[in-house]
């Protein structure tokens, strides 16, 4: 199985290449349009700020690319949230493969600090968890690691959710299309396995 894993203008993407690494798959990193295209999975991972990454991924021609793909293909933390159409991160305009919007967390109280760090449960929606989704096999409350200041409001796609000054989309799904916005190469075996069923789809 081919791997490939999606360069751009982001951070933080070798945390996935070293996880997929633990779990015996070697990735290809790259953003040649046709390596991508010949790859059996994708993963788009990366932490950043949105208008800078989609003005790579516009110079390369990736917008196009990552849209047109017909593999699953995974998009984490910053990679989900590009999936979408606008961020307000620098007022972005986004990928739309999600057509809805990126909003940044508002503070109410004191002690809602941004960005949101560190460990929270999650609530999966029963009606999406059946074989086909990264979520096989899961009990709700189970915990993941996010690191975020924007999150995507929960939408048609949302097959997962997390309660942090609101509730917001931890995952989105749609055909081919799947994203986290928790970091499932940080969450210890939760993560691993959410990376094992993608791989496995």
């Amino acid at each position: 199985m081919k791997v490939a894993v999606v360069k751009y203008n982001a951070g933080n993407i070798y945390s996935v290449i070293h996880a997929l690494q633990r779990m015996g798959v070697e990735p290809v990193l790259t953003d040649d349009p046709e390596e991508l295209m010949r790859a059996d999975k994708v993963l788009f991972p990366g932490q950043g700020e949105a208008s800078n990454a989609m003005q790579y991924l516009w110079q390369h021609r990736l917008d196009e690319v990552i849209c047109n793909l017909k593999q699953p293909i995974l998009g984490i933390c910053i990679g989900q949230q590009l999936m979408c159409r606008h961020s307000e991160e620098g007022n972005t305009r986004c990928l739309g493969i999600f057509d809805t919007k990126v909003l940044r967390f508002q503070p109410h109280r004191h002690e809602d600090k941004v960005p949101h760090m560190g460990w929270n449960d999650l609530k999966v929606r029963k009606e999406e968890n059946d074989p086909d989704m990264l979520f096989k096999g899961f009990q709700n409350g189970e915990f993941v690691y996010f690191v975020h200041s924007f999150y995507v409001p929960l939408c048609p796609w949302t097959v997962a959710e997390t309660n942090y000054i609101q509730p917001f989309s931890a995952a989105l799904h749609k055909d081919n299309f799947y994203a986290t916005q928790f970091h499932p190469e940080k969450s210890g075996s939760v993560g691993e396995r959410i990376l094992s069923n993608f791989l496995a789809l």
